[in-house]
């Protein structure tokens, strides 16, 4: 049995954004999105349906669950905001370039985290400088 190789689309380093990576990032994006829209409407059905319980405890353990996935919703929220962006960057044709630099952000960082905007260097600059601010 041999082991063909899949050829992905961030494989092709003919052009940087090309075509197949860009519809890509636009799949994986959408998907993604489309994963915690699911996942919100899960949510309100669950409180939609939501029994009192009779034991003080019990109510008082259920209200705690709710209010750590409604923080994990409204974090889902704002994440959807930048999957939007990223999406508009796509049709815009800014996707993948840093912010900063307006250099390339590497195929892996852009795989691993396909909102972001900024290269590796300017978001550990970023983060430094957060930090630094931070402490003061």
């Amino acid at each position: 049995m041999s082991k063909e190789k899949v050829e992905s689309p961030l494989d092709d380093v003919d052009a940087f954004m090309n075509p197949k990576q860009l519809e890509y990032f636009k799949t994986k994006l959408i998907n993604w999105r489309d994963q915690i829209l699911r996942e919100c409407s899960d949510t309100i059905t669950d409180l939609q349906d939501n029994q009192s319980e009779a034991d003080i405890i019990d109510a008082a353990a259920k209200e705690a669950d709710y209010k750590l996935t409604l923080r994990a919703r409204n974090r889902d929220f704002k994440l959807l905001r930048k999957i939007e962006e990223a999406l508009l960057r796509i049709d815009n044709g800014t996707y993948g370039y840093c912010e900063e630099t307006g250099e390339p952000i590497s195929l892996k960082r852009l795989d691993a985290r396909p909102i972001a905007t900024l290269g590796i260097e300017a978001q550990e600059r970023h983060e430094r400088e957060e930090r630094t601010h931070r402490d003061i």
